[in-house]
Parts: C-alpha cells; sequence; structure tokens
C-alpha cells in the first residue's frame, strides 16, 4: 500500500460517495469522509474506524492525497 508520491501510507480514508443530479442534466459526486483504515503491524489486515454508516453499504478506502494535506491540516486547526 503506497501514497500517490510512492511512499508507504500508514493509513487508507475511509470515503461514501453520493451522486446526484447537478441541475444542468449532469451528474456530480460528493466524497464524504467517514474515517479511516489502518494496516495491522503484521500487514495482514485492517483495523477499521468509522464515524458514520453509508446508506449505500459503499465505502471507499483511498490513501492520502499529498495534494489536499495542506488543506487538511489547515481545517484541523480552527
Amino acid at each position: 500500500m503506497t501514497t500517490h508520491n510512492g511512499n508507504p501510507a500508514t493509513h487508507l480514508f475511509a470515503y461514501t460517495v453520493d451522486e446526484y443530479d447537478a441541475g444542468n442534466g449532469k451528474k456530480a459526486k460528493t466524497w464524504t469522509r467517514i474515517g479511516a483504515a489502518f494496516p495491522h503491524k503484521d500487514g495482514t489486515g485492517f483495523n477499521v474506524q468509522l464515524r458514520a454508516l453509508p446508506v449505500d453499504g459503499r465505502i471507499v478506502l483511498l490513501p492520502p492525497d499529498p495534494a489536499n494535506a495542506e488543506n487538511e491540516r489547515s481545517h484541523k486547526d480552527r
């Protein structure tokens, strides 16, 4: 498991994705972070911590995006 820049990921973010009509005849998606997954020390699985459950039952796990890291920190500092 690696990040976008090839470094080992220490966790994955958990998202739920809602698709809706954007009003202009096109579909749009809203990604909502609902938790994180942390790999076991032996590498054979994950611990998943969720703050919410998706209505449709679908969870998308993605490594952190370094391009969003600064934005993430600024929101936490508020």
